[in-house]
């Protein structure tokens, strides 16, 4: 599998509502961070995220995450 690509080494935060929300895995759209299809054609898929409760979310801007798409810090390490 190829290397993502890193469109930020920080966390997108978003305050968010309950709801299922589709996080980019690849770093190639251009509705960071959430999926708008540029992954076809590549060996990424987008990760399904179920939000159960409203509140502050930190997605995983630089694709690294071992938590996949919420961040856990590894854009420290990059």
């Amino acid at each position: 599998m190829s290397e993502p690509n890193v469109p930020q080494k920080a966390p997108y935060v978003e305050d968010l509502e309950p709801g299922t929300y589709a996080w980019c895995s690849c770093g190639r759209t251009a509705n960071q961070p959430h999926c708008d299809g540029a992954h076809k054609g590549t060996d990424f898929k987008p990760e399904i995220v179920k939000i159960e409760e409203a509140g502050k979310v930190a997605w995983c801007g630089c694709r690294h995450s071992g938590k996949g798409a919420i961040c856990d810090g590894s854009h420290r390490n990059l």
